[in-house]
């Protein structure tokens, strides 16, 4: 039997990467940091898998097939958009259980998408490369599960839908014939306007409220979100708080707490950090 041990809820800034002198010394300190932080408290609770919940940015799907949420099941590289710093390789992957959580979903009338191979993007090779992996160069077996939402560009899957997403992992982890110890990871947000007139525009303000629905694990509120407050608000990058309700919906009752969070204009997003403990 496995079960869900712990969760974060972390950016997945690629200008980090390309541009890591831009901010001031002291904000790169605290973000890296941050990423830093969430690795070493993710090895105290010595998982065994990791699902990383991220959005497709167009260039995995992109116009010929934009799936609602798919699951990687099998051989996981990447990332396909590799820069400075974050560079392609083999992803280890959790083969068996992927497919159990892809198996019990159709039992029970999710519709996954299943990759048996998965080049993926930035959204899961961030914070894989950040969080997951110096677990494994500290000797620890880590297997990731890649598991993307429409979340990037429209149709977007709903945020209720994403929860329920979210919940049907942790109860398809609760009926795995192994013991796994499994972290979820929502990957993306907050604020930020991708490729628009407003690109650099933070809004702490909406980027607030959503940290606040995280700490108070607030389901309902993040379901009740209308998509057009959040690109008001939020930016079309802020349509990524599908993820974090996933990971979110895989923990239910899970209490927040806001490990870092800065406005960071020169990074364009507004980058956040928390964890999610179980009760």
């Amino acid at each position: 039997m496995g079960q869900i041990v712990g969760g974060f809820l972390v950016p997945h800034d690629p200008v980090m990467f390309v541009a890591p002198q831009a901010p001031a010394a002291a904000v790169q300190e605290r973000m890296w940091g941050a990423f830093g932080q969430c690795a070493r408290r993710l090895a105290e609770l010595a998982p065994t898998s990791v699902v990383i919940v991220g959005a497709d940015h167009y260039m995995l799907f992109g116009t010929a097939c934009l799936p609602s949420y798919l699951i990687g099941t099998g051989d996981v590289d990447g990332p396909l958009d590799a820069m400075p710093g974050l560079k392609r390789g083999v992803i280890p992957n959790s083969e068996a259980l992927a497919t159990h959580i892809a198996a019990d979903g159709h039992a029970r009338g999710f519709d996954w998408a299943v990759a048996r191979a998965l080049t993926v993007d930035h959204a899961i090779a961030i914070p894989n490369q950040l969080i997951v992996q110096p677990l494994r160069e500290a000797g620890h077996a880590v297997g990731t599960i890649p598991v993307y939402l429409a979340a990037g560009v429209d149709p977007y899957i709903r945020i209720g839908r994403a929860i329920e997403v979210g919940r049907q992992i942790r109860d398809a982890v609760a009926s795995f014939d192994a013991g796994e110890r499994v972290a979820v990871i929502g990957s993306g947000g907050i604020s930020h306007w991708v490729g628009t007139a407003e690109m650099g525009r933070v809004n702490e303000a909406f980027d607030r409220e959503i940290l606040d629905y995280a700490v108070r694990g607030d389901l309902a509120a993040l379901a009740a979100l209308r998509d057009d407050y959040i690109l008001a608000h939020g930016g079309n990058g802020g349509m990524e708080i599908r993820n974090w309700a996933c990971a979110m919906g895989a923990l239910e009752g899970a209490r927040g707490e806001v490990i870092a969070y800065e406005a960071v204009p020169e990074w364009v997003t507004g980058l956040g950090f928390v964890q999610l403990h179980l009760q």
